[in-house]
Formats: structure tokens, sequence, C-alpha cells
């Protein structure tokens, strides 16, 4: 198997099919693809999900291809489909818009408003050229607009390596996430990773974060070293040299700090992620927030994946717990899970989100756009930990351009 097959879907360019009902969407995906992914049907609305297919496409790489639904449906579910449909262009690296021969309606002006403010890229694509020809009027408009187009039926497959080629050239220049930490470290560097095991581990293996961050400090030629919060010590005094930087699950921030010298970097893998996936620096803004939530407040904690909930879950119970211990027990607060993120948090002081490894950045940055638009501070649980033990001043050391920020509140 290709490595680039085994890519984390978070970490693949997003291409997402938009266009009306019956305009091809799923023939289209099905053509670049070369395999019969989504179902065909000669009647409208066959899509009702969204559908997501991760896989490697020659020339263009690792990606995840998502196929929606119909964003002219009509009726009550026809409003749930467009409305799962809208929360694909949140994480949408690029977009195919598929119309036909007689140019655009008002349902693909709607569509490009949404990914114009979204600053997604898009390829408008005629479909069903083997029927008729575009009018002149519709190429004109595309061509006035300068929306990149190609005019093709979905069945000429020869076609197809034109189309790669625009997604190719119309497609962010850096739709993968920065390095999580090369800009950190030195070849030669010694890290040390710290990695309790609890009951939210899971069986026999690390958890995504962990992976990615020994893979970047492997790809940055440093050097790990890793171990439990219990064998911390002897790792450090088994070293002849303190590491550049020790990186803690933020569970074991407390722990952590206390047995690391003061002279030696701290952070969390979180931490890392807010910067690696979101933006840091607008993040800091909810730790703030955080330290002066009242009793009546209510936050709300953002759950990106729908994982299996174990008694002493982070989100669900230790971060209220610990809110409540070191801040004020008449705190309230809502979870939301998986992909769903609100459009209107007008409830909340706060957002408490999960580190993100499960999204790609675009949609990590949007969620993070949606909560500075509504007025509502975001910060993830690393900060937020690190905010509550008063260890934060210490955690965005490594970051010096943060650390100004933060220290500037």
């Amino acid at each position: 198997m290709s490595n680039l097959n085994k890519t984390p879907s978070s970490n693949r360019l997003h291409i997402s099919i938009f266009g009306k009902r019956n305009m091809g969407k799923s023939t289209l995906i099905n053509a670049i693809t070369g395999q019969n992914l989504a179902i065909v049907s000669d009647f409208a609305g066959t899509t009702t999900d969204p559908i997501y297919k991760a896989m490697e496409i020659l020339p263009i790489g690792p990606c995840v291809l998502i196929d929606t639904a119909g964003i002219d449906d009509v009726g009550a579910l026809g409003d749930l489909r467009i409305k799962k449909t809208m929360e694909v262009v949140r994480k949408t690296d690029i977009a195919l818009i598929t119309v036909d021969y007689n140019g655009f309606l008002e349902f693909d002006y709607n569509i490009i408003d949404i990914l114009k403010k979204n600053n997604t890229p898009f390829i408008v694509v005629i479909n069903k050229a083997d029927i008729k020809k575009p009018n002149s009027d519709f190429l004109t408009e595309l061509e006035t607009l300068e929306y990149p187009y190609i005019n093709l039926s979905a069945e000429q497959k020869d076609r197809m390596e034109d189309m790669k080629g625009l997604i190719i050239q119309h497609s962010p220049q850096e739709f993968e996430s920065p390095s999580i930490l090369g800009d950190l470290i030195e070849s030669g560097d010694h890290i040390v990773l710290v990695i309790p095991i609890d009951t939210g581990m899971p069986k026999g293996r690390i958890i995504l974060p962990q992976v990615q961050t020994m893979r970047d400090i492997l790809d940055n030629s440093g050097i790990i070293h890793t171990c439990k919060d219990t064998e911390l010590q002897a790792t450090l005094d088994g070293l002849k040299n303190p590491p550049k930087l020790v990186i803690t699950d933020s569970q074991a921030f407390e722990r952590v700090s206390a047995i690391v010298p003061d002279n030696v970097l701290l952070t969390s893998f979180s931490i890392l992620f807010a910067r690696y996936k979101g933006d840091l620096s607008k993040m800091i803004d909810g730790a703030k927030t955080l330290m002066s939530l009242e009793n009546g407040d209510k936050f709300l904690v953002s759950e990106a994946c729908t994982h299996h909930v174990q008694k002493d879950d982070i989100g669900r119970y230790k971060i209220p717990k610990w809110i409540g211990e070191k801040i004020n027990t008449g705190i309230d607060f809502d979870i939301v899970a998986g992909r769903e993120y609100p459009e209107n948090l007008k409830d909340y002081k706060l957002v408490i989100h999960c580190g993100g490894c499960t999204l790609n950045r675009k949609e990590m940055l949007g969620r993070i756009d949606i909560s500075y638009r509504e007025g509502v501070p975001i910060l993830n649980y690393g900060l937020c930990i690190a905010a509550l033990y008063g260890i934060l001043d210490r955690a965005l050391k490594p970051f010096p351009e943060v650390n100004e920020i933060w220290k500037s509140k």
C-alpha cells in the first residue's frame, strides 16, 4: 500500500462537489476517481447526506472527495440535506460547482457567495456537454468573472486529466497545516514526550496527535524520548543534557510542570495542535474569558469526533469539574460532538474545543471564525487546562510571538 493512502483524512486535500439536483455530481466523482463510489440515478436527489471518500488520486495526491446533496433540495428533509451540505463548506479546500448548459441559477450564485465568504477556491464544471453545448452568454459571464471552468461530460474519461490539472492549479498552495513544531526545533535536539496511560488511552496504541508529533520530530531530525508521567523524572535524570522541549498530555500538565526544570521549555500536544490546526494567537483570547466566568454563565464544549465516552471523559466531566473547583460552581455547559458546529453561539460566553485532530485545518479555522463572528471567544482543552492550573505563561513560552500577545492581555 502506498504511504499516501495512509495519510490521515485531516491532512488530505478536501475536494467537495456542489450543485443542483441531477447535475451529474455523483457521475463526476465516479469519473474523477475511476471507481463507482457514488450512486448514479436518473432520479433527482439520489444523494441524501454528504459522502466522504479518502483516497489517492494521481497526480493530485492524497485527498478526500465529498459528494453532497443537491443544494436545491425541497421539503423538511431537503432543508436538513441542505444544512449538511453547507456544513461541508467549512472543511472544503477546493470546490467543484456542477452546472449544465443553461448556466447559473439562483442556487449556484448562493453557493458561490458562500464559498467566497469562506475564501474557498472553486471550479465551475459545465456538465452534460454531450447533450448540448453551453450558450455563449454563459461562457462570456464565466470569462468576465474570471471563474475557472471546464466544459465536459463525465463520461469523457479523456478530459478527466484536464479536470485534475485544474484542481491542482487552483487548490490552495498550502492546503495542509504547517509543520507541528519544525520551526521550534533543530536537528539533533532532544524532545521528551510525556504520554500517560489512562482509561482514555486506546488499547494497544497511542492517539493521533502524539503519533503525528512524533513523525514531525523525526522529519525535522529531532531525537525522541517517550515516557509516562510516572517515569518522567527518571527519563530526565538519564539524559546527559536537559532536553530542548518537553511535550505532555494536557491532563498531566500540573504533575509534569512540577517535575520539569524551569529552564526547560514545556507545552502540551493540545497547545501544539491549537497552532497546527488553528490560530493560537486568537485562541489565547479564550483563556482570559475562561478565568472571568461568573455564576450563571454557560460555556460550550465542542468535540470534533464521536468517541466512546468514558466515565471520566475530559470534555464532559473533567474540564467542567475543574472549572467548578477553580472558578465557580454555578457555571453551566452544553456539549456538541461530531461534524456539527452551531452557527448561533449567543447563549454562550465561551467555547472550549478539543484538539481537533480529526478536523482539517480549513474546518478548524472556520470554527474559530464562526466563534469570533459571534463574539464568543474560543480556546482548546490544552489552553483551558493550563490556564486553570496557572501555568499558561509557561506553556506558551515555546512560542515567543504568541507569548508576547498573551502577556499584553
